[in-house]
């Protein structure tokens, strides 16, 4: 199922796979790990499983779901869908032949469009002569700082249609960003008990760089114990663009 969803710059989200271990500093206070521990002690079917308590934790195994590939063929209306908010569909556990079932789903529901961001773009970049990019699907990378520049020459080298940024949470500046080939950047601070603080030169130089490179820019929040407290506005104004295919 897909449930309506709370980020702000999707509509719906929807979890054909849940589960997955830290590998990079944006990880360090991952919400889908908190979230889950909280789900398998409520009982949730897709959250019994229990990863590596060194990367991962309760309730966040990396685990397929089948009938979940279901999901997008009840929906009624056309849905921003971001694909496996709790989990990353590239984890080098998520075997290749199910990557390629949720890829035919999305190709075969075109009237929905799907985000999938992932951290591991050295394997969605080796798996890229294997799948079938749909003309809906929009593909991501996590660049939290400079230090992680690498995932974005890895999705430029993928066939989709829609490469996109997602600089959050923002650990530092990303100075001299290389913009060519992305369609879209998302960008925003830490939220919850032990958030990082964000500067906020982190944030216009982001921003500026969109701007001169004439990419859509979207700034979700500001690095806060609750992502709500210090609002969505940068420099005076909201930043909500889109690709222009949205």
């Amino acid at each position: 199922m897909s449930s309506r969803s709370g980020i702000e710059w999707t509509e719906t989200t929807w979890n054909p796979v849940t589960g997955c271990d830290r590998i990079s500093a944006g990880c360090d206070n991952c919400y889908a790990l908190t979230l889950s521990k909280r789900l398998k002690a409520m009982g949730v079917a897709k959250y019994q499983n229990d990863g590596d308590p060194r990367t991962s934790g309760p309730g966040f195994a990396v685990t397929t779901h089948p009938s979940a590939l279901e999901a997008p063929y009840g929906w009624r209306s056309r849905q921003l869908v971001f694909v496996n908010s709790m989990s990353d569909l590239f984890h080098a556990r998520v075997p290749v032949s199910f990557i390629q079932d949720v890829f035919a789903v999305m190709a075969d529901t075109p009237q929905h469009t799907y985000q999938v961001l992932t951290k591991r773009a050295v394997r969605a970049r080796r798996l890229a002569d294997q799948l079938d990019f749909p003309p809906n699907m929009w593909l991501g990378v996590s660049v939290e700082s400079s230090a992680y520049f690498h995932r974005i020459d890895q999705l430029r080298r993928i066939p989709a249609t829609v490469r996109f940024l997602s600089c959050e949470p923002l650990l530092g500046p990303l100075d001299g960003i290389n913009l060519g080939g992305i369609g879209w950047v998302i960008a925003g601070g830490e939220s919850g008990p032990n958030y990082r603080p964000m500067d906020i030169a982190w944030a216009r130089g982001i921003r500026d760089a969109c701007l001169g490179a004439e990419v859509p820019f979207f700034f979700k929040q500001w690095a806060a114990r609750s992502p709500k407290r210090l609002g969505r506005e940068l420099d005076g104004r909201t930043w909500d663009e889109y690709p222009v295919s949205a």
